[in-house]
Formats: C-alpha cells, structure tokens, sequence
C-alpha cells in the first residue's frame, strides 16, 4: 500500500487492537447492556477492520495454505464459545465470524487459482479465468448465505474487496469493503459501518509488532469470558 502523507501512522498491529476493543464493547453491550446504543455503533468498527486484516494477511503470508488452516481451525475452536456466549448452548443457528473469514480466504485461493498469472503480453488476465475466479468468490460467499455465518456473504464479499483493491490508491482500498458493507447493511446501528473507514485511512501499510496468536486466541477467549461472567451474574 502506496503512502500519502504523514497521517498514515497505524500499523496492522494497531488495527488489530482497535477492532479488539471495538468488538468488546459491541459484544459487552450486545451481552450485558443491550440498551446502550452507543457500543453497539462503537461496535461496528471491528468487522471492517479484522476483513481488512484478513485479506492483507492472505496478500503478505509466506505460506497461503497454513493461514487458511490456522484461519479454520480457529473458526472450530471458537464456535463452542461463541454458541454460548450469545445462544446460551451450541447449535448451528448462527456461526462465528472466523468461519465466514475463514471461507474468504478459501475463496480468494479460488480467486487466484482460476484466474491464473498475469498475461506478460498484454498485462492483463484472461477475461474467461476471471469471470470463473469471480463467480468462484459469489459461490463461496452463498455458502456462507447458506451457513448463516456472522455477516455471511458480505463478509466474504467484504474481504474480497479489500483484497483486489490494494494496489489501488490508499483511499480507495480502504475504503472499497467499508463502502459495500455501509452500503448492503444500512438497518439499526450497522448505519455506522463507515465509522471504521477512520483507522483503515491512517493505515501505514506495514505489519506492526505482529502478535498472531493473541488476535487468534482473543476471539473464542473473551467470547468464552463473557458467558463465564453472564452465568455468574445470573447466579
């Protein structure tokens, strides 16, 4: 990602934070405070930004294949949790936000795969593996329809987004899934979806301090926490 001024002093480490606390307070509120309007709409910041995340990753890891596999085996880990923290039992009517991430990344593999190598001749792709490397992405982002993920096809949309714009100008990429997500989920307080395009134009384009485990871990983590907390409190 091209630099455009000094303004750009976050790293992906300090996104990453930024959408830990935003999540909290979205989950804290959506848990305990159900009528305190304001986490939810601090709240939405998190998503756009860990979609952010996940598609830089996949653009910047050495290895594609364990990202996705570490992706989805923290998308297992965390169903558990998440069932408990927010249905009070496991079940299958809503799944967690890393698996949606988690058949991003696989539809973005599908992406590339199809799409194949950039034609040396012409600079360009081919029309025809494009067009299948797209509707690889819409099928993959169904399915996730289909799961009833967190988000569902606008996440995988969302991340995908994110992932084809980054060579575009700073602006432009931070703000292509910030934009779809504001403009496909306009009810209640998703109305404040764009507020997270503010960290993502300061981002600097480097990795930060990186702290991979911590960002996996914190989600079935504080998600666990919060059911933990809500069944003392109720006795």
């Amino acid at each position: 990602m091209q630099k455009t001024g000094k303004y750009q002093v976050l790293d992906g480490t300090a996104l990453k934070i930024i959408a830990m606390i935003s999540m909290v307070l979205d989950h804290v509120g959506d848990v305990f405070f159900p009528g305190v309007r304001w986490m939810r709409y601090a709240g939405r910041i998190a998503m756009p930004v860990f979609a952010f995340c996940v598609a830089e990753g996949y653009a910047h890891t050495r290895d594609r294949r364990k990202y996705i596999a570490r992706m989805g085996a923290f998308a297992l880990i965390s169903e558990i949790p998440f069932d408990l923290a927010f249905f009070d039992r496991p079940g299958f009517e809503h799944q967690n936000i890393m698996v949606t991430f988690f058949l991003a990344l696989i539809a973005l593999e599908l992406f590339e795969r199809l799409r194949g190598p950039l034609n040396e001749e012409t600079g360009r792709y081919g029309t025809v593996r494009t067009f299948l490397g797209n509707a690889a992405v819409m099928a993959v982002a169904v399915l996730a329809l289909v799961l009833r993920t967190d988000y569902s096809m606008f996440g995988v949309i969302a991340v995908f987004l994110f992932y084809i714009s980054r060579n575009a100008h700073p602006l432009i990429h931070s703000g292509s899934g910030v934009a779809f997500l504001a403009l496909t989920r306009t009810m209640g307080y998703y109305r404040a979806t764009g507020l997270s395009f503010l960290p993502l134009a300061l981002y600097n384009g480097k990795r930060g301090r990186g702290l991979k485990w911590l960002f996996y871990l914190f989600y079935p983590g504080h998600a666990l926490l919060l059911y933990m907390i809500r069944m003392m409190l109720q006795g």
